[in-house]
């Protein structure tokens, strides 16, 4: 979902896509503490949803498998190119990342290494 702003509501409006996609199947997310992620609306609209929050430790971004995602799209999509509009770059960004399969996000996030952090979960 792109987003102008990285605010509590726009979150809250991702849970419940969230909830949509995974209905009655058990959902956990590993989160940092950003603001909109640790608003009291958040943590009631996921408790009410069933949705389980997982915390990283605090500055810990080598701990998320996201931010390792993120680096890969970014250097594949962004690097050595300037696109006219920061919408235009935004959509091929997620044009990109909607294009790997499930198992090519996990292996770029890392997931997959024998030396991931939760592995034995």
């Amino acid at each position: 979902m792109a987003q102008a702003h990285k605010r509590a509501k726009n979150f809250q409006a991702f849970l419940e896509l969230i909830h949509w996609h995974y209905r009655a199947w058990p959902v956990a997310l590993l989160l940092d503490a950003n603001s909109c992620h640790t608003a009291h609306g958040s943590l009631a609209q996921a408790q009410r949803l069933g949705i389980q929050f997982l915390w990283l430790p605090t500055r810990s971004p080598h701990l998320n498998p996201l931010e390792h995602l993120w680096r890969h799209a970014k250097g594949t999509v962004c690097a050595n190119h300037q696109y006219p509009t920061l919408e235009e770059q935004v959509d091929h960004f997620i044009h990109y990342l909607q294009g790997l399969s499930p198992t090519q996000r996990l292996h770029k996030a890392g997931v997959f290494s024998r030396h991931f952090w939760l592995q034995k979960l």
